[in-house]
């Protein structure tokens, strides 16, 4: 019978403990959300928004200004937390618009539709990913703004990890030239 107490407070121990699953619902968008790579507040960027719920980190998720930077996040292989679920906003919702994407349209990342390359720019002004639900609004949004239509798993990273030039102005010529300045100095 000793020797049974062990066992059977073991039983007990295990029988009790509860594995709660972490909640990776999609959130709503408060004025508390801040972008995970800016710390800006995202209501003060135009364009659709992204969350991405990490394993481990039940409280908040991580919150982008553009949905090009949470496919970037998704694709950094310097991640310490598995990634549990992505949401996009629905740019084809009702009420949607580009100055006010929506707080609770969130549709799952990996079921959207994805229009790339269009003319329209994201909330940090670099170009975006803009996700629908429904194919005829993504088709629609094309015809207005060019760019294609793919899915999540197609998206090219140079899509979303090549560097970005804004307002078609290219200074890394200039950038290069001032390195092998710097370079020539510290080399004298």
């Amino acid at each position: 019978m000793i020797r049974l107490l062990p066992v059977i407070a073991l039983l007990a121990l295990v029988a009790c403990k509860e594995d709660l699953l972490q909640d990776t619902s999609a959130m709503p968008l408060t004025v508390e959300a801040v972008g995970h790579f800016c710390q800006m507040n995202l209501f003060e960027h135009d364009g659709p928004k992204a969350q991405a719920h990490l394993d481990g980190l039940p409280q908040m998720p991580l919150f982008f200004s553009q949905v090009r930077d949470v496919v970037a996040y998704q694709r950094l292989p310097e991640q310490s937390h598995e990634i549990l679920a992505i949401w996009v906003n629905d740019m084809g919702a009702e009420g949607a618009s580009w100055s006010s994407p929506g707080t609770t349209n969130w549709i799952p990342a990996e079921t959207a539709i994805y229009v790339v390359d269009s003319r329209v720019v994201g909330g940090m002004g670099a170009p975006e990913i803009v996700p629908f639900s429904q194919m005829a609004k993504a088709e629609a949004f094309v015809a207005t703004n060019g760019g294609q239509v793919m899915r999540l798993d197609e998206i090219p990273d140079s899509a979303v990890l090549a560097p970005v030039v804004l307002d078609g102005n290219n200074n890394d010529a200039e950038f290069q030239q001032r390195l092998r300045a710097l370079s020539r100095i510290s080399g004298e």
